[in-house]
């Protein structure tokens, strides 16, 4: 390329002799057989501290490509199997079609020293690396995969930034003289709590067995002042079912946390971080080795492919980092759901293995049904689906209120009304909405004031026009899309109300026409935002009614669910978050002082709200932020609203705070709403970055949601229920296509797509 000077490093130091680093020595030697690689290890050749190692058939299938010898001398020593047992409570369920392979790691790190030596890579054993700034002198590139403590990204945490988090079970590696026949996942409730064990065979007569537990079990269990040895024995003794009364093994094994490693970059000029080094996922979805192995093809190949180190080390950050990012949410997902494990362990046995099949939300009632029809179609009749139902397509009650399906459109600003008035726009949105198939359809944000407004485009209903305004909406859906509920979400802006519309500057104040702002404390959401006043107890009355009325404005212009929002940092959110509330009187302080005026609120609304009809809680289960809101504050606040008789909550988080740091990813919020419902047994409504019809079915069949709340999906395609039920084939009495749409309940024809090619493919 003009004007790119090439760059292609003859020197090569590797930090540490894993698997990662291995195979990144002998693909880069075999791509250029001039180069010099040396390699440093510091333990014996011989020297493991694992068992067995998982690899995908994705992994598997790039190994094939890269480098056919590693390929066939791993095909040699594999144990390959199909099921996967859960076990819990005497009772086991088996889903099939998996597909694993696994080695023993040291015969893994045999064959990749085999082929190390062969091409000519030195490998330096029982030594330690020069510093890395000698090496980053004396070599054109530096790999470090030195591990999840590597002492190189330590050395350079100023320009890695690295972040550690550790978590809250223990877990010991250990190893047992014969083959499990499946993935065996066991659970045991013992006097101390709950413990479970992870085994797999890594050979005809060998298999690893990690038993684990929350660090408060390890403690009581009293293996915090047990050796190794005592250690395995009492292992050995718990899951001694499992393990057909045979003993379990050490190897150096020490009870350990889980700490997952994120960088903010991965390299620092001719330095690279490779695997745990640069990343670390939990071992309960098998990818440390598999992350590694896939880090060392594409470091291979943007070496290969760009003209300067520089552009290559970048390219291979682009290339992996949203890889390992979506592996990194959906370990974490696993990793809580077993420290979470307590929460279900009382759900039905086929639910409770679904439950654990789909906890990382990368296996999901799709593929499951693919892997294993017999298992998923029991798991259905189990909870309920008549016979090819979906289960996003079932029925659900909320007093007097039946729902056709599970899907509701969630709550969506449309800053879109004039003085507070929906007009036709509203008609044309929530209409088009209601016609496409969901269960509920909720409309945005009501404001109960002026002065409740977010933007002047708002929507509200504190007057009759507006009431009558609303009426021809809800009149339009009950007429000509039947089965369909509307509900109306009742709110106040609180400090962050008199903004612009979200597309001239969201949370922006406005640059004239401002109205004061009232709040639970006098704090402005951002620095240039205006300053609320602090309610007084006069003005905190005329709120309650202002609610009141505006549900009963509701109730007569036809609504079938009131929400009350409660969440997202506005006016009764802004009360119950120790971050924005800093009053002093009866409503501040305490959480139970926090929760008295949104509870207040509550009770005026259910006063004058229909008997019949449900009523229903938004909360941001988090603040996202140190010092806010927590799960267990969340568990709280729900359990006193149940208390004061709502029909369920919707558990959404965050947007209390400006300096938030939330954790996005697919279905992201939902662990929050898994809890409440198990913990407090209410129904719940998740939300949350649930895109697809596969995820609702997962999350409902699993047990963690009773609703499933979309928004931008139903942006982006205002009839996705219909064509969920399309894709599906379902055509049944939980979803209703309107007679003129009746020709588009048909999937279009599409044309073929082909297929990536590998990611590197080397001649034999």
């Amino acid at each position: 390329m003009e004007g790119t000077v090439t760059m292609n490093p003859l020197r090569v130091a590797v930090i540490g002799g894993g698997p990662g680093g291995l195979y990144a020595a002998a693909l880069l030697k075999r791509l250029d057989p001039s180069r010099e690689i040396t390699l440093w290890e510091r333990n014996a050749p011989d020297d493991t501290f694992g068992f067995g190692v998982v690899l995908s058939d994705e992994t598997l299938g790039g190994i094939e490509h890269a480098d056919p010898v590693v390929y066939e001398a791993l095909q040699k020593h594999f144990t390959r199997w199909d099921d996967i047992d859960i076990v819990h409570r005497n009772t086991r369920q088996t889903s099939g079609g998996h597909g694993f392979a696994a080695l023993g790691r040291k015969r893994l790190l045999e064959i990749l020293h085999e082929r190390c030596r062969s091409l000519g890579v030195e490998l330096r054993f029982r030594s330690e690396a020069p510093y890395p700034a000698w090496l980053t002198e004396a070599y054109d590139l530096v790999i470090a995969a030195d591990g999840v403590n590597s002492t190189t990204r330590e050395a350079y945490a100023h320009v890695f930034r690295p972040h550690v988090a550790t978590h809250h079970c223990r877990y010991i590696w250990l190893a047992a003289d014969f083959a499990f026949d499946a993935f065996r996942f066991e659970i045991a409730e013992t006097e101390h709590g709950v413990m479970q064990l992870h085994g797999y065979p890594y050979a005809p007569d060998a298999s690893t067995v990690i038993v684990e537990m929350h660090e408060d079990v390890w403690r009581s269990a009293g293996f915090e002042e047990l050796d190794e040895t005592e250690s395995v024995e009492r292992c050995a003794k718990i899951f001694a079912e499992a393990l057909h009364g045979r003993p379990l093994r050490s190897n150096k094994s020490a009870w350990t946390t889980f700490r997952t490693v994120v960088n903010q970059r991965w390299s620092h000029g001719n330095v690279v971080l490779l695997g745990d080094a640069a990343h670390t996922a939990h071992f309960s979805i098998g990818s440390g080795t598999k992350l590694a192995v896939e880090d060392a093809l594409a470091l291979a190949a943007c070496l290969e492919e760009q003209p300067s180190l520089d552009k290559a080390l970048a390219a291979y950050e682009e290339e992996r980092r949203p890889v390992v990012a979506s592996t990194q949410r959906a370990a974490r997902a696993s990793l809580e759901w077993f420290e979470n494990l307590g929460l279900h362990l009382d759900q039905p046995p086929r639910q409770f293995a679904f439950n654990l099949l789909t906890r990382s939300r990368r296996v999901t009632h799709d593929n499951l049904r693919l892997r294993d029809a017999r298992f998923t179609g029991a798991v259905e009749r189990e909870f309920g689906c008549p016979p090819g139902t979906p289960p996003m397509f079932t029925p659900f009650r909320l007093r007097g209120l039946t729902l056709r399906n599970r899907v509701v459109v969630s709550p969506m600003d449309m800053y879109s009304a004039t003085e507070g008035v929906p007009g036709d726009f509203h008609l044309v949105h929530l209409g088009a909405r209601a016609l496409g198939g969901a269960g509920l359809v909720m409309t945005e944000m009501v404001c109960v004031s002026p002065d409740g407004r977010i933007t002047p485009g708002c929507a509200g209903l504190y007057t009759g026009r507006q009431g009558e305004s609303w009426k021809r909406i809800t009149d339009f859906v009950h007429a000509q899309s039947p089965g369909t509920a509307i509900g109306v979400q009742l709110g106040h802006s609180g400090r962050k109300g008199s903004t612009k519309l979200m597309w001239e500057g969201m949370d922006e104040p406005l640059e004239d026409g401002n109205w004061p702002l009232t709040a639970a404390s006098s704090l402005p959401y951002k620095p240039d935002s205006q300053t609320p006043r602090e309610l007084t107890r006069a003005q905190l009355t005329d709120i309650r009614e202002q609610f009141a009325a505006a549900a009963w404005r509701a109730a007569r212009a036809g609504f079938d669910l009131l929400e009350l929002h409660c969440a997202h940092g506005y006016l009764l959110s802004g009360f119950l978050s120790p971050l924005t509330n800093r009053r002093t009187d009866a409503y501040g302080g305490s959480l139970e002082k926090r929760l008295r005026f949104p509870l207040e609120v509550f009770d005026a609304v259910r006063g004058v709200w229909p008997e019949e009809k449900p009523m229903t809680v938004r909360i941001s289960a988090t603040d996202w932020t140190e010092g806010g809101t927590t799960a267990e504050d969340a568990v709280e606040i729900a359990r006193a609203f149940v208390a004061h008789g709502v029909d369920a909550i919707d558990v959404s988080t965050g947007q209390v705070v400006a300096e938030e740091r939330p954790e996005f990813g697919r279905s992201y919020q939902t662990p929050y709403a898994d809890r409440i419902r198990h913990t407090v047994g209410v129904p719940v409504i998740a939300v949350g970055a649930i895109s697809s019809w596969d995820d609702v079915n997962s999350l409902i069949l699993a047990g963690r949601t009773d609703l499933c709340a979309l928004a931008r999906p139903h942006l982006y395609d205002p009839h996705w229920t219909l064509h969920a039920a399309a894709e599906q084939d379902y055509a049944g009495p939980g979803v209703a296509w309107p007679a003129p749409y009746g020709a588009g309940s048909r999937r279009p024809q599409t044309g073929r797509t082909d297929a990536p090619k590998p990611r590197l493919t080397l001649g034999t």
